[in-house]
């Protein structure tokens, strides 16, 4: 039988308190692995770690903790996996950072994930396997429709590197093994993002003789839920492990409280108050929560440019982000990291709340009290 790692792509995550966290004071790592046995890292993908990252993980975590962890965008999405632009430097330097993890045999598999548009090239993908060192185990996820092909699985296979079997809108979950471990990456079945989504019961349920025919043909199984939105991957993740028949007390407890967390929440209307009366004070509450309102009030107001209200519409950009209300269409657009998060409750992130304390305080307050009188007709959007 094989072992079996279960756990979710990163873990620090703000919308997990409460949920999952008791406070945001925890050191979320240290809780996270009481709970599960192994972490993807996604913050690799990003940028590449610090030595003391790293070390930080290292000890944060028990002897028998695993960590996965994406390549970082310049070799994946930048440079396209191409030896000619320097990636078996780009490489070796990520490996030399996450030696120490190696060498504790905390390291599980390395995901080398192509983009979505990266259409079958078989040169360019054996290129690169042939700089793969032997000693670190990779896996590979293809995004692309044009890689299911026989070509692509041998090509692992002679490489000894794992097919990313996958769970997501427009590409097959076929469980293809190429090699003595297998890796399984949950997305989410969602609509923008894809990993905005909560699996059900019948869903996860789907994967058990998947997962069956997988644990037969390898000695070990990672998988990983991506669907991080507001604790939906801790869920479906202690949820797996049930239907497995594989989770601990402590772990059904936590299981049992995340799931009445969740269940419970609704988008709120907040309103506690007359709308008609209220200040511009209370009116950003029923959007955002202290904390963010406090992270607002400390951008300076010189990062805030081009803000103008003309025609029904509020425009800004802060910083490189840009901002549009646009009160004739009902639509807020904006495109910073949490606004993703924020847009799904309809609240707003601190640099909607910058826009509006910047605006004069009459406008500022019909706008709000607009927004909140029409909440269910509003859209919060991207801005792309």
């Amino acid at each position: 039988m094989a072992k079996i790692y279960l756990g979710t792509s990163g873990w620090s995550y703000k919308d997990w308190v409460n949920v999952f966290y008791p406070s945001e004071q925890d050191v979320k790592l240290s809780y996270y692995s009481q709970f599960f046995n192994t972490v993807e890292i996604d913050s690799t993908f990003y940028s590449y770690p610090s030595k003391g990252m790293v070390y930080g993980w290292l000890r944060a975590t028990r002897n028998d903790f695993i960590f996965s962890a994406k390549l970082p965008k310049i070799i994946t999405h930048k440079k396209i996996l191409n030896i000619d632009k320097g990636v078996k430097q780009d490489l070796e330097h990520f490996l030399d950072l996450m030696m120490p993890l190696y060498k504790s045999g905390k390291l599980g598999p390395l995901l080398i994930q192509l983009p979505p548009k990266f259409e079958r090239d078989y040169k360019v993908l054996e290129d690169f396997l042939q700089i793969l060192p032997s000693e670190f185990k990779f896996a590979c996820e293809f995004r692309h429709q044009s890689w299911w092909a026989n070509g692509t699985w041998s090509l692992l296979e002679k490489y000894g590197v794992a097919n990313v079997i996958l769970d997501g809108p427009h590409l097959p979950p076929d469980p293809i093994v190429t090699t003595n471990f297998a890796v399984i990456r949950w997305h989410g079945r969602g609509k923008k993002p894809w990993y905005n989504y909560r699996y059900k019961i019948d869903e996860l349920k789907f994967w058990i003789p998947k997962i069956e025919s997988i644990i037969n043909q390898v000695d070990e199984l990672y998988g990983y839920f991506n669907n991080h939105f507001h604790g939906y991957a801790v869920a479906n993740c202690l949820q797996m492990l049930e239907i497995l028949n594989i989770i601990s007390n402590k772990q059904r407890e936590m299981k049992e409280h995340v799931l009445n967390y969740l269940n419970g929440i609704t988008i709120p209307k907040l309103v506690t108050f007359d709308l008609e009366s209220a200040r511009l004070s209370d009116l950003i509450l029923i959007f955002m929560d202290k904390y963010r309102l406090e992270r607002a009030h400390k951008i300076n107001d010189e990062e805030v440019y081009q803000l103008k209200f003309e025609n029904g519409k509020v425009e800004a950009m802060i910083r490189e982000y840009k901002v549009l209300i646009d009160l004739n269409s009902k639509r807020i657009l904006h495109n910073c990291g949490d606004w993703e998060h924020q847009m799904v409750r309809k609240g707003f992130c601190k640099h909607i709340g910058k826009v509006m304390y910047l605006l004069p305080e009459e406008k500022a307050t019909f706008i709000l009290r607009k927004i909140a009188k029409e909440r269910d007709e509003w859209k919060f959007e991207i801005y792309h």
